[in-house]
């Protein structure tokens, strides 16, 4: 079979944005402590890695008010969000505000923040943080995960949050 050439010509930020704005993901929500001060943001770009053993990855702009915290963390949670949690997502998504006020947390014995809204989430132990452009890609091992029944998924797409309406059956 012969080698296809690939067009591997510079990409615009605008011709990124267009492509993912039609690739739904889920919303998630990461949060963390900064000396004493919790630090939360959401974002869509959490993936599973590995099964075992159990790894996930996420990514953070470096010019993000959060990059500071998660460059110095050791723990995290990862807040995977219900359909019925806009508000929750809106909220940790708007920059210049204390984003845990009025929002009910605990704090794990790792030191992390948890919402306790939020019906699956997962603490996590940083493993590595690699430079990806103007990101870091942020690798962390999962401790057990809580996951508890809800309404279903919180997704965005294109440039708005969204729900499942409905299941697509397939054959198995």
């Amino acid at each position: 079979m012969e080698n296809a050439l690939i067009d591997m010509s510079p990409v615009t930020p605008e011709a990124f944005r267009t492509l993912f704005k039609t690739h739904a993901a889920s919303v998630s929500i990461v949060t963390t402590m900064d000396n004493s001060i919790p630090i939360g943001f959401t974002l869509t770009s959490v993936s599973s890695v590995s099964a075992d053993p159990p790894i996930v990855a996420f990514s953070v702009m470096e010019t993000s008010s959060c990059w500071p915290a998660i460059s110095r963390a050791e723990t995290v949670v990862v807040h995977f969000l219900d359909e019925d949690q806009l508000q929750l997502a809106q909220r940790f998504a708007t920059s210049g505000i204390d984003r845990f006020d009025g929002v009910d947390w605990d704090q794990l014995p790792g030191g992390a923040p948890r919402l306790r809204a939020v019906r699956r989430w997962a603490p996590c132990r940083i493993m590595m943080r690699h430079p990806a452009g103007a990101s870091r890609v942020i690798l962390a091992s999962l401790g057990p995960p809580v996951v508890e029944p809800g309404p279903g998924p919180l997704l965005y797409l294109g440039r708005g949050y969204r729900k499942l309406d409905r299941e697509i059956p397939h054959a198995c």
